[in-house]
Formats: structure tokens, sequence, C-alpha cells
């Protein structure tokens, strides 16, 4: 009896141990294609419209605020008188440096006809030539002075608010108003260290605008930081073209797209998830016409955060690759490709 047994065990272990059935299930994988790095790739980043120029003006001198003589958002030529302090004490101050001047200015050319006369020494000479240029500069600063209490705009712009009220005593360098430029804004976005050790690459720059969604405003580049912020992000300035109409006003946000200008290596974009480690070279899983794979070593040059790898000229744009499950698999083994999610059947539910 124990023998019987014995045997029909055996058989079972020999039918299970034959070939492989011709309908067994073959491992599913999801696949992907090498895409060219670099051609016609754009990268989006939010931005936000500001002025060319934007200063907060304060008066040299210390007083009172007299008037504004510029309401809140009128235009504003370079030159024009915005604000005015009260200038009494510094006309009384240059009125009385000013008879001092007159003074002075006569004692020392009398002394200056005597000397040329030989009624004079040379001491009396230098005594009132340099008294006389100590009392010019005191008069010249007097002047200035008194000019300071007029608060002029340092360009054509904009009053974006007043900063005080008038009556408000001031000291020397308080902010008194806020002006803006008037001439075409810029666009400021905030690229992460990924993008800026890339920066040689930049190709073009471009806006879209919530007012305007159909059209893309190009832009030219201003300058890069190149120190990062706070958020470990660098700021890039864009400039706007003057005749753009209608022109994106200050506070506006935008999107901003950047070209790459592409590599003169040969370079290819993969999904970070295809790469797997075979010792210590990185490889991928190049699947072939009749559904096997084969294994190609890479050389990865970039890993971007947005999932994407940067690989060498070891692959040709349009290969087909595994880009998923790439740890399960062998040289030479046949799998089944995942479809494409239908756009009518999401979740793939049917």
């Amino acid at each position: 009896m124990r023998t019987r047994i014995f045997v029909w065990v055996s058989l079972l272990a020999v039918g299970c141990s034959g070939p492989q059935k011709q309908g067994e299930r073959l491992p599913s994988v999801q696949t992907g294609t090498v895409e060219a790095y670099g051609e016609s790739r754009m990268l989006e980043f939010p931005g936000r419209v500001k002025a060319a120029q934007e200063v907060n003006l304060g008066f040299k001198v210390a007083g009172t605020l007299q008037r504004f003589l510029v309401a809140e958002g009128e235009a504003v030529r370079q030159g024009q008188v915005l604000v005015e302090l009260d200038p009494r004490d510094y006309r009384l101050q240059l009125e009385a440096v000013e008879a001092e001047y007159r003074r002075i200015k006569a004692q020392a050319e009398r002394i200056m006809a005597l000397h040329a006369d030989g009624a004079a020494t040379d001491d009396d000479y230098d005594k009132a030539r340099y008294g006389l240029q100590q009392i010019e500069a005191k008069y010249r600063n007097c002047k200035n002075q008194l000019a300071d209490t007029e608060l002029r705009a340092p360009f054509d712009g904009f009053v974006q608010r007043h900063l005080l009220d008038r009556g408000t005593v001031v000291g020397a360098g308080m902010p008194v108003v806020s002006l803006i430029s008037g001439g075409a804004p810029e666009v400021e976005i905030n690229i992460p260290g990924s993008e800026y050790v890339r920066r040689d690459e930049f190709a073009g720059f471009e806006g879209t605008f919530d007012f305007w969604p159909d059209r893309k405003i190009p832009l030219t580049l201003l300058s890069i930081s190149p120190k990062a912020n706070a958020n470990q992000l660098y700021t890039v300035r864009l400039g706007i073209a003057p005749h753009t109409d209608p022109m994106p006003a200050p506070g506006m946000n935008t999107m901003v797209g950047i070209t790459f200008r592409p590599s003169e290596e040969s370079r290819n974009g993969i999904p970070a998830t295809a790469l797997f480690a075979d010792g210590q070279q990185s490889c991928v899983w190049l699947l072939n016409a009749d559904s096997t794979v084969s294994k190609r070593a890479v050389q990865v040059l970039h890993l971007h955060s947005d999932g994407t790898a940067v690989v060498g000229p070891q692959l040709t744009a349009g290969e087909r690759i595994v880009t998923a499950g790439v740890h399960s698999l062998h040289e030479g083994q046949k799998v089944a490709p995942m479809t494409d999610a239908s756009t009518t059947n999401v979740g793939g539910l049917l």
C-alpha cells in the first residue's frame, strides 16, 4: 500500500515539473518610449509681474510735511515735485549764511587787493582765501538744504501710495511716498537648483496671462540671481517688450515657459523607474519585437525632480523600454506589455 502511494505522488511530481504550458500567463509590464532629451523641451513656472523700478522716496533733510502735490495713482514725470516740507527754517538759515558770506567775501577781496600791492602779509592772504572757501561751501550747503525740502521724482512713473500724512514730522531718509516706474514692467520667477545649473541651455521665455489666454507673450532674460533665497530657489528677472498691447500691469500673475536648447551630445529622457542596478552599472530592459526583454547598460547623466532620468546615447529615441516591474525580470524573458488606458474607459474597469 505504501508503495502505491509513493508511485502516485511521484507521477504527480513528474507531471508538474514538465515543460511550461503554452497558455501560461506572462508577467505584465508597463512600457514607455525613449524620447530625445532637449528637443522642444519646456518647463513652466509661476511668476508675477513687477514694476521695473519701485522705490520708497524720502527727504534728505528733516522737517514737517507741508503738502502732497500729486495724488495716489497719478502719473508723474522725472524731476516733478511730489511732496514739500515746510521750508521756513531752512530759508531763514540760508538768509543768515548768505549775509555772512557777503561780509566775508568783501573782507577777503580787500585783503587780496592789499596783498597784490604788497600791503598785506602772506598769512593774511591765506586766512582770507581759506575763510572765503569755507563760507562758500557753507552757503552752497544751505542752498542745497532749502532745495531738498522739495521731493522730486527720480524717473517717469506713477505714485503708488502716500506713506505718511500731511503735517507729520519726518526725519532725513524716512520713506514718504512710494513710486513705480511707468515703462515696461518685468516678470519675476523662481527656479530650483536643478534648473539653475542648466541655465546655459535656456533658449527662450514666454508668458501667458489670464486676460489673454490664447496668446503667448515673448520675454527676454534680464538677470538670474547667483544666490538662492531662503526657499533654495533662484530668482529670474524677465523683460516684457515695450510695444506689448495690452501691457500686463504690476501685480498680475503669469505662467512662464522656458524652452531649452538641445545639447550637442546625444541625450535621451526616460522615466527614472525604468532604471535598475546590475552591479555597478545602471541598466534598462529593452522591449524587443517578439515581446522579450534584453538588458542594456546606460550612462545616467542627470536625475530630475520631475521623475525624468537623462541618459547618454546608449538608447535611441523611439525604442520601447520597460518602465515598471523591472526588478522581477531576467534576460530573454517574454512579457505582456500593458496597453494604454482608453480615454473612454477611465481606470480600466471595463
